[in-house]
Parts: C-alpha cells; sequence; structure tokens
C-alpha cells in the first residue's frame, strides 16, 4: 500500500487520462442503451418469442457479402462491448448494461432459446410491453 501512496502523486495525470477514458465509454454505452433499446424493442414484431426459429439478416434477401460484413462487424462491437463492461464491473461505468447490449449484437448457438427464457419472466415482459405501449404498438406476446 505504501508503495502505491508513493507512486500515485507522479503518475495523476495518467489515471485522469485512463479514468476520462472509461467515463467516455461508460457514458457512450449508457447513451446506446437508452437509445438503443427501446428502439429494438419497438421495432421486434409481437409474436416474435413464439416463433419456432429467429429470423435472421442471413435468411433475407440481402446479398451474401452483405450479410458476412454485418454480421462481422455485429459480432465484433459485441465481444468488445462484452469485454468493456466486464471491465466497467470493477471501475466506474455501466457495465452490466454494456454487456446486455454485447451479448444482444453477438451471435451464438442457443441465443434465441436464451431470449425467449428471458423473456418468460413476468417481470421483462411486462417492462417490455411498457416500452411499446408507450410507442403505440401491441404487446409482445409469451412464449
Amino acid at each position: 500500500m505504501e508503495s502505491f501512496l508513493s507512486w500515485l502523486p507522479g503518475n495523476i495525470s495518467t489515471l485522469q487520462k485512463f479514468g476520462g477514458l472509461w467515463l467516455t465509454v461508460g457514458l457512450t454505452s449508457l447513451l446506446l442503451t437508452l437509445v438503443a433499446l427501446p428502439l429494438i424493442v419497438i421495432r421486434l414484431p409481437a409474436d416474435y418469442f413464439t416463433r419456432d426459429k429467429r429470423v435472421t439478416v442471413a435468411s433475407s434477401s440481402a446479398h451474401p457479402a452483405v450479410v458476412l460484413l454485418v454480421n462481422t462487424a455485429k459480432n465484433i462491437i459485441g465481444v468488445v462491448l462484452i469485454i468493456f463492461g466486464a471491465i466497467m464491473l470493477f471501475v466506474p461505468g455501466q457495465g452490466l448494461l454494456t454487456m446486455l447490449i454485447g451479448l444482444m449484437l453477438t451471435n451464438f448457438p442457443g441465443k434465441y432459446h436464451f431470449e425467449q427464457k428471458l423473456v418468460q419472466r413476468p417481470a421483462v415482459l411486462r417492462t417490455l410491453n411498457r416500452v411499446r405501449r408507450r410507442a403505440g404498438r401491441e404487446p409482445l406476446m409469451s412464449p
């Protein structure tokens, strides 16, 4: 502890720069959460969680190169957000929300089943449907 206290005075500017970076990442993730999540919830079809299979970009009529580019970018951004979120669990920031956004962006086996199980929780479905009601959309059907 004493060595840290002797190291601290000479490195305050480095810590301020590092702290500024995490503050920027934390605020950016908070803004993305406040803007992106409601938009996604509003745009979901009411029967999204009751379908047997999830409709993906790959199943659309887009060119295969576009599908590959979108999926790659989405997964890279998702993994970066998961890593930043995990770090923000130990430093100031919106760690859990950042990790949630990262998980939403990434593709992994069983993701759709995980989403269905999550939405089966009454509090989660109630919250999602409150957002949809405010936007004038019909409620999501429970899986």
